[in-house]
């Protein structure tokens, strides 16, 4: 079995846009394909080299199921830095919006009402950038730009994991 990169070893094309039962299909295909019960009678270096199959099967379709890090993938494949820890530029009018959303998520620590108003609004966020790197990386082939709007995406992931942390307490 010989893939290249995560698509091409499900047979998928490499786009943002996917089906999520087409993955899963492909997935427990090869994941039957490479179970390491199936080598269970197989020589040692056979067991390990199906084992290690079964891995790279099993990041492939956790990375590729997850639409951020798909969009992630497919920028890097294409030669993108996306320099997560280094490169902090954004949008102007993000960076007002990512202003506005630390000051909603201030006033919700103890409003399960400003809690709601955000989550939809990140919520909005998330189905917009969807919105946006479909466009970006299946219909313009913009990788560098859709590299920034992965940041901004990921800044959205970081707050919705905040107001998660607040909402539970």
């Amino acid at each position: 079995m010989a893939a290249d990169d995560h698509f091409s070893l499900f047979g998928l094309p490499a786009r943002f846009a996917m089906d999520a039962q087409a993955l899963e299909s492909a997935w427990r295909t090869v994941a039957a394909q490479v179970h390491p019960d199936r080598f269970a009678t197989a020589s040692a270096a056979e067991r390990r080299v199906a084992m290690q199959w079964a891995a790279r099967a099993n990041e492939a379709y956790r990375l590729l199921r997850d639409p951020l890090s798909r969009a992630r993938y497919l920028c890097e494949q294409h030669g993108v830095d996306l320099q997560t820890e280094s490169n902090t530029s954004m949008d102007v009018s993000f960076l007002m919006q990512q202003m506005q959303w630390r000051e909603m998520l201030d006033d919700a620590r103890d409003d399960a009402q400003a809690q709601a108003v955000l989550k939809g609004e990140l919520d909005e966020a998330r189905a917009q950038m969807r919105e946006t790197l479909t466009r970006l990386l299946d219909e313009q082939q913009d990788y560098a730009t859709a590299g920034g709007k992965v940041r901004e995406w990921m800044f959205i992931e970081k707050i919705a994991q905040e107001l998660d942390a607040v909402s539970s307490q």
